[in-house]
């Protein structure tokens, strides 16, 4: 922040968020959005840094020359890490309470959360599950939604290469993932890179993408449109 390195730990919980505390000025900051909310630095935004969710067997086969964090030796002896349980445990915990319920979606549903300029839609995880890839339009910028072979990693792309918008459907045969656009029929892969056809070698722009409890998802971003299948 402002050419200053940040060292941050945890400081406590909100709204089942991490509240950040940086030991350089002592500011609090949220961790869903980056914001400081309290402290010296209160209203500054930390710059995100992209991220995907994958399985690690899609990562790994990605890039199989990455290095993987390690569990910490010292923490594992003195059993400090969570329980294997701790996603069951935290889901029993009630959701934020005092604002506005929003029924469009049960409290912990799974959504994919995009948000393309002041536009942000949220997909629940089960509708790609049945709908993959999504092909739709935030804003006015044309995405596309997909989940991967291993029917858990998700990414996103704009759908717009040399200013042609396309449209695609996943090839179902052989295990290997596959897309076509329907306008060159070039093949694609989960990485959003055109491997064969017309548009060899393209590379689809990366949209990011948050996996969020669909509660937490809507405080933060109140006007939220919700995707329902078969209506965009």
């Amino acid at each position: 922040m402002d050419g200053q390195v940040l060292h941050f730990y945890l400081a406590g919980i909100n709204n089942q968020n991490f509240i950040m505390r940086d030991k350089e000025t002592g500011t609090w900051w949220q961790q869903v959005s980056g914001k400081a909310i309290l402290g010296p630095l209160k209203g500054r935004q930390l710059k995100r840094v992209f991220h995907d969710e994958l399985s690690f067997a899609i990562w790994k086969r990605e890039k199989p020359e990455g290095r993987v964090l390690k569990p910490d030796d010292k923490i594992v002896a003195a059993n400090q890490y969570e329980t294997a349980d701790w996603e069951t445990r935290i889901g029993k915990m009630r959701v934020v309470e005092g604002v506005d319920v929003d029924k469009r979606l049960a409290p912990r549903t799974l959504v994919l959360g995009i948000e393309v300029g002041d536009k942000s839609i949220a997909y629940p995880l089960d509708a790609l599950k049945k709908q993959s890839p999504i092909m739709d339009v935030v804003g006015s910028t044309p995405i596309m939604l997909l989940l991967g072979e291993d029917k858990r990693s998700v990414r996103a792309f704009e759908r717009i290469v040399d200013g042609r918008r396309l449209e695609f459907f996943q090839k179902t045969e052989g295990s290997a993932f596959q897309l076509l656009d329907v306008e060159t029929a070039s093949t694609w892969n989960f990485e959003g890179k055109a491997t064969s056809g017309p548009l060899a070698g393209k590379q689809l722009k990366k949209i990011f993408v948050l996996e969020d409890y669909w509660f937490d998802w809507r405080i933060y971003h109140p006007d939220t449109a919700v995707y329902e299948l078969g209506l965009r």
